[in-house]
């Protein structure tokens, strides 16, 4: 096993900047304290972001997605996030009722760049809100209002070297354990493999909204 030296450890900020330089012009000029058009564009056209909270007990970064445009904007400084099903931990949410910081990464399939935004959020459960962002007659149990502070596109560097939507670069499903397999494993076969994960198709299509 490799350990690093500590000596080497970067601590301070003139360390990391004497490393890396100082960015150029275009990555200070592209981030803005609101949404413009071109920004909204790339937002109307994302069907997934993540999410990332801090809170007392820790740090969460969560998957957020459905049909592009599902985070509505508002205006140009507010954002509408729908939280949809999921696996009622609530981790995110909880989050934010100490700390309305919210930091988002928006990707859409096939663009390399993808989108940035800071800001803070407060939950909401206002039925005429809700209503708004019904699917399938199914409303969200509460909307997230996100207050933009800062927004940036950032390059696609990482999204090609990952060749993220090359699908012939996509994993092979077989070779990686299942939601089953690990749920055996952790919980003492608990919970069986074969029946978690041959229920688990339609029981994602059934809870989806």
């Amino acid at each position: 096993m490799c350990h690093s030296d500590p000596t080497f450890d970067i601590t301070d900020g003139a360390s990391l900047e004497a490393l890396f330089g100082t960015p150029g012009a275009a990555s200070i000029a592209k981030e803005i304290d609101r949404i413009d058009a071109n920004y909204r564009a790339l937002i109307e056209a994302s069907p997934f972001v993540a999410l990332a909270t801090a809170g007392p007990d820790g740090l969460d970064c969560s998957p957020r997605g459905d049909g592009p445009g599902f985070i509505r904007v508002l205006d140009d400084k507010t954002l509408l996030l729908p939280e949809r099903r999921g696996n009622n931990r609530i981790d995110s949410l909880r989050n934010l009722l100490d700390d309305p910081r919210v930091a988002l990464l928006f990707l859409i399939p096939g663009i390399g760049e993808t989108l940035r935004v800071n800001g803070r959020a407060t939950i909401s459960a206002d039925p005429a809100l809700l209503k708004q962002h019904e699917v399938d007659g199914k409303a969200p149990k509460v909307v997230l209002l996100i207050t933009v502070d800062t927004v940036f596109f950032q390059c696609s560097r990482a999204v090609v070297r990952a060749d993220l939507w090359n699908p012939e670069r996509h994993a092979d499903r077989s070779q990686l354990p299942t939601p089953g397999q690990i749920l055996d494993s952790l919980t003492a076969s608990a919970i069986n493999r074969e029946q978690y994960d041959r229920e688990l198709p339609a029981r994602l299509k059934a809870t989806l909204y």
